[in-house]
């Protein structure tokens, strides 16, 4: 870890508002598994707290975190560093200190009360949607200059990939719904790492009976190893388009 990774992450771990959101999970997360007498019941909770908080607090917290950060980054410029070499230390820093703070306020409980594949499997796909949408943070704060605008691109991206893209699948499917237009739902589905991640949960979990024939769909691709692994090549290609976007126009970006 070098020097200006090493800095963000101890300046990211004694902010409040990080602090606080350690503490939202670990009592969210305690409660869930508290009140729950069945372990799937509880992993099933916690995954809807997973895909709508974990993303909403990455991506805005990320965005402001920058805008925030701009004289330290003018700083940084004005030094014989890199550019990459600090949008790159500034994106490890921030990933870290949130990775941090989902793991002590989530997998601490989830590793006590329902230690198993599954909850390795709820870990790592939480870690993957943290990292995404700090990459995706990352590219909203690079478009524009005004902290505004980015931030309310930030929470479009969210609303859309947590609500509205659900919205449009089920338009779709109603509407070719004469069709057999399930298989390519499939595809559809990588436009989307929160879908990506809720049914890679859900088959783990055994309820995929409950999706009716898509979910048998799903099942037969996403449930092989080949389909698991093909899924962690997407979620992947979703933390590096992004940041690999976010990191060409800041190289060409004039501060």
């Amino acid at each position: 870890m070098n020097r200006i990774t090493k800095f963000i992450v101890l300046d990211i771990l004694k902010n409040k508002i990080v602090l606080v959101y350690t503490l939202i999970l670990s009592i969210l997360s305690w409660s869930v598994f508290s009140l729950e007498d069945n372990a799937t019941k509880g992993l099933l909770t916690l995954l809807n707290v997973i895909l709508l908080t974990v993303p909403l607090v990455s991506v805005i917290f990320s965005t402001i975190y920058l805008y925030n950060s701009s004289e330290f980054i003018e700083l940084l410029l004005s030094q014989p560093v890199k550019r990459a070499r600090i949008w790159r230390s500034l994106f490890f820093g921030l990933s870290s200190s949130l990775l941090l703070s989902f793991l002590i306020g989530v997998g601490i409980p989830i590793l006590v009360f329902a230690p198993s594949d599954v909850s390795m499997m709820m870990l790592l796909v939480g870690m993957f949607i943290t990292t995404i949408f700090v990459a995706i943070a990352f590219l909203s704060s690079i478009v524009t200059r005004d902290k505004a605008k980015g931030i309310g691109i930030s929470i479009l991206l969210w609303l859309f990939f947590a609500l509205l893209f659900d919205g449009i699948i089920l338009f779709l499917l109603f509407q070719f719904s004469e069709y057999p237009i399930e298989k390519m739902m499939v595809g559809i589905t990588a436009l989307n790492p929160i879908d990506l991640a809720r049914i890679l949960i859900l088959l783990h979990l055994d309820v995929s009976a409950m999706m009716g024939y898509t979910g048998a769909i799903f099942k037969d691709f996403f449930g092989t190893t080949v389909g698991e692994v093909v899924v962690f090549a997407i979620l992947l290609l979703w933390i590096i388009v992004p940041f690999w976007t976010s990191l060409i126009k800041f190289k060409r970006k004039d501060l």
